[in-house]
């Protein structure tokens, strides 16, 4: 079996995965096919002053099949609804190599392991402290330590600029 690469409509991946694979199941049809795999890697965001896991698509509107190349598997793949096109030609979709797959997978995996959190802010952005001594003040964000969650603002005291180090939480973008 080969791993091929299927067309989908952005953001439905996650609902052509699970009917693709009940499908598969549904017909008896598990030696024509292997893994439905929808690349993916866990991020940490901060939504609503709270941090949150969520799933990366690694390559929106695609996912990737193992599967025998044959007529039958080729119609139940185009079957399913939100499915546009397996990549490569119509009568011919093109395999991916042991390497994209490898290389793929390895993706996938590192993102599992580390849900890393995204940076909400920029540097140079305006933001306000939400919390503690210096809440209510503005300022900008002058460096980001997204693997501590930490961000330095450079807020005015007393007319004089002073940086100080806040977790994300402690401040929201204006």
């Amino acid at each position: 079996m080969k791993f091929y690469v299927v067309h989908t409509y952005t953001g439905r991946e996650k609902r052509v995965k699970e009917v693709l694979e009940k499908t598969i199941e549904r017909l008896g049809q598990p030696g024509l096919f292997g893994r439905v795999i929808m690349p993916a890697e866990k991020v940490a965001r901060v939504r609503k002053s709270k941090i949150v896991a969520e799933e990366r698509r690694l390559y929106p509107g695609y996912i990737v099949v193992e599967m025998e190349l044959n007529e039958q598997a080729l119609g139940l793949v185009n079957s399913v609804p939100g499915v546009t096109h397996l990549l490569g030609t119509k009568t011919e979709p093109i395999a991916l190599s042991e390497d994209e797959v490898t290389a793929m997978l390895d993706q996938i995996e590192r993102g599992r392991d580390q849900a890393e959190p995204e940076a909400p802010f920029e540097k140079g952005e305006n933001v306000k402290v939400a919390k503690g001594p210096f809440a209510g003040f503005t300022g900008t964000v002058d460096e980001l330590f997204a693997e501590r969650r930490r961000v330095k603002v450079i807020v005015t005291i007393f007319g004089r600029p002073t940086p100080i180090d806040l977790d994300f939480l402690d401040v929201q973008p204006i």
